[in-house]
């Protein structure tokens, strides 16, 4: 994937992950964070668990959502 659809990639994820987390979306530059590290962390989570999925935008965007989701939870535990 070139570099402009990381980003899309990254900007959704972030987007749908703080959308199913809070209800709202944190910006720009926040999903896209989220994004990046949810990619991380999704796809390490994923492989972990020994789960695949058949490569394509929807995978990328599935597992970095989760990892999203996953790192927001932890932020929400840690802050409190």
């Amino acid at each position: 994937m070139n570099f402009l659809g990381s980003i899309i990639v990254g900007i959704t994820a972030g987007f749908i992950a703080s959308k199913l987390t809070s209800g709202s979306g944190k910006g720009c530059w926040i999903n896209l964070f989220l994004g990046i590290v949810g990619g991380v962390v999704g796809s390490w989570l994923l492989q972990l668990l020994g789960i695949t999925w058949e490569p394509g935008w929807l995978s990328e965007i599935g597992t970095a959502t989760i990892g999203a989701v996953i790192v927001l939870w932890l932020w929400a535990k840690i802050k409190r």
